[in-house]
């Protein structure tokens, strides 16, 4: 069905289908059964098993493929999910290379789970081509990127990269988490495959788990669902049900989020305790022109490094309505402690190269009032 609109609001708000085509209800039912029956023998609503397909969930997969502009799209359980079961796909031998700066989940299910499996992997700087180029073997099946990255905000020129992995026919793969399609869509610049934590930005009120997998390619679309019905890791109706209703407001939450996070990542810019802000919407970020090009915003992610240890646990302890807790992408501003949190998991020698020190705080901006949150922070870094 699809909305007859160019416009990603109204693609947002009205999804695949506007309205319930049987009831006329307006917010997509929740199919909370676990079979369906059958007309009769070899005749199927083409429901079976909600493990294989639901109708919720069937709802949101459509709709965030029209938001991403890709053919299909899979929900899993969580991010990690989408991400485990994608690296599945790989056979023992192969070789794949990831941004250095990412996700400590990322890693950690690459080098404790993939890697006893015989799936080879190397870590690299991304936003460097050069050093990309450098680390591609012929045994290289994938290139993984974040972009913005996970904590440190590098960017990386994402139709630069295809131009070098079409040439050695390599995949490339996406984690799209941080701007949403809202502010990027990397499978309209050529990248073959979108991930989600669906949990952050799509649902966006830290209520509920989800995790995506957008692509064009179908017959790569097609193993993948055979290898999700087989493991199980399947969007529950429910959880669907509320990441399509975060999704109606993805847009208005992350305008407003943005526009707190410029305002944000220039007051701490100008702070006496503050020794370097990482946002990509500052005009002297060493990727801002890059994104610029290839995005329609810099997204509401902030990192920072402070003058000391202590000055970060100070704040992490003092801020009130920053709310020091893991995750991003909700309505509530959230404070992080990279190298104790997100990234415990990834050595200390890594954390250290590509910056995630005791010094680094990341922060979530939320879509409370500004001034709020620079008094609050404010008043956490100040005696």
């Amino acid at each position: 069905m699809g909305c007859d609109c160019r416009s990603f609001e109204t693609k947002a708000v009205h999804g695949n289908k506007p309205y319930d085509l049987v009831t006329g209800a307006i917010s997509v039912p929740i199919y909370q059964c676990a079979t369906f029956r059958h007309e009769g023998v070899g005749r199927s609503t083409g429901y079976d098993y909600s493990r294989v397909q639901n109708p919720t969930r069937e709802e949101l997969e459509k709709t965030l493929a029209i938001l991403e502009n890709g053919k299909e799209c899979l929900a899993f359980t969580s991010g990690m999910a989408a991400i485990s079961n994608l690296f599945t796909v790989f056979s023992p031998g192969d070789h794949i290379i990831l941004s250095e700066d990412l996700y400590g989940g990322t890693y950690r299910v690459t080098e404790e789970i993939f890697n006893k499996y015989g799936l080879t992997s190397s870590y690299v700087d991304t936003s460097g081509l050069s050093s990309l180029i450098e680390n591609i073997r012929k045994n290289t099946k994938a290139i993984f990127i974040e972009t913005p990255s996970n904590p440190m905000m590098r960017i990386t020129d994402l139709k630069a990269v295809v131009a070098i992995a079409k040439e050695r026919n390599i995949l490339t793969i996406v984690d799209n988490t941080f701007l949403s399609p809202y502010f990027q869509k990397p499978l309209d610049l050529g990248i073959d495959i979108v991930v989600h934590s669906g949990t952050k930005y799509l649902s966006g009120h830290n209520d509920t788990l989800s995790g995506f997998v957008i692509l064009n390619d179908l017959t790569l679309a097609e193993k993948l669902r055979n290898i999700q019905k087989s493991i199980g890791a399947c969007l529950p109706a429910f959880d669907s049900w509320l990441t399509l209703r975060g999704i109606k407001t993805l847009a208005i939450r992350l305008d407003r989020q943005q526009e707190n996070a410029i305002k944000i990542a220039k007051w701490l810019k100008n702070h006496k305790n503050i020794e370097q802000v990482f946002y990509p919407g500052l005009e002297d970020h060493k990727g801002h022109e890059i994104l610029k090009e290839q995005a329609s915003g810099y997204g509401a992610m902030i990192s920072f490094v402070v003058d000391s240890e202590e000055t970060a646990k100070r704040i992490l302890e003092r801020v009130k309505i920053i709310l020091f807790a893991e995750s991003l992408g909700g309505v509530e501003t959230l404070i992080t402690y990279p190298e104790q949190q997100t990234h415990a998991n990834i050595p200390e020698n890594m954390r250290n190269r590509v910056g995630v020190t005791s010094k680094l705080l990341r922060i979530s901006v939320g879509i409370e009032n500004v001034d709020d949150l620079i008094n609050d922070l404010k008043g956490a870094l100040e005696d």
